[in-house]
């Protein structure tokens, strides 16, 4: 699955000289937390809420209401903007995304294709694309296999769940060590008895089952 499959298509984004204030309403109205900032139709930055709390004066401040209103009147998204944002494109995975906010520690990325903001998907778009590649709302059971770690073996699985003519809803292979590997795999039947004894007449062990 792809980006493109998930994504917001219409991002909420503000003009270079919106002011800080300005921005930090239209986040918490609009419950984001970053807001791409655009400069006459051109995508040129990031702005981050966290940024933006750190350019206010906290209730703390020396500063009276007029001074710290005056001071942040003067003071516009263009001061605090991050350039040149991580970006991704349209057709990237759901996995590449995932694996550039996690290692980056942001919780969203803009979706750019040649220089234009296509859309922007965020973490719970990530999630949203977990449940459905892992059929979540399917009927059915999940469960997790132990078995060698050799070529074909997860083949030798799908070709006895075949054989019980079951259809599958989602597969996933984890290394568990350089001998064993963990299978899960998401089952459209519920009606798994005989297919449960294949796998154990075949070595494969079952070490989670939800049905």
């Amino acid at each position: 699955m792809f980006v493109k499959d998930f994504m917001s298509t219409s991002p909420i984004s503000i003009p270079i000289e919106t002011p800080i204030l300005e921005a930090l309403s239209i986040m918490r109205k609009r419950k984001v937390h970053q807001l791409p900032v655009m400069n006459k139709g051109k995508l040129v930055g990031l702005v981050a809420e966290r940024e933006l709390l750190k350019v206010s004066p906290s209730p703390a401040s020396t500063l009276s209401i007029f001074e710290m209103n005056h001071l942040l009147s003067k003071m516009t998204v263009k001061d605090v903007l991050v350039k040149d944002p991580i970006s991704v494109e349209s057709n990237c995975t759901i996995e590449e995304s995932a694996l550039q906010m996690r290692e980056h520690r942001i919780r969203s990325l803009l979706v750019v294709d040649n220089g234009v903001l296509k859309g922007i998907i965020t973490q719970s778009d990530v999630f949203e694309a977990l449940i459905r590649i892992f059929g979540l709302r399917k009927p059915g059971i999940r469960l997790v296999l132990e078995m060698e770690n050799k070529v074909g073996a997860l083949a030798d699985v799908l070709i006895l769940v075949k054989n019980r003519e079951i259809n599958v809803h989602a597969v996933a292979c984890r290394e568990k060590d350089d001998q064993l590997v963990h299978v899960m795999i998401r089952l459209a039947s519920t009606n798994v008895e005989d297919l449960l004894n294949d796998f154990a007449n075949n070595g494969i062990r079952v070490i989670y089952n939800n049905s």
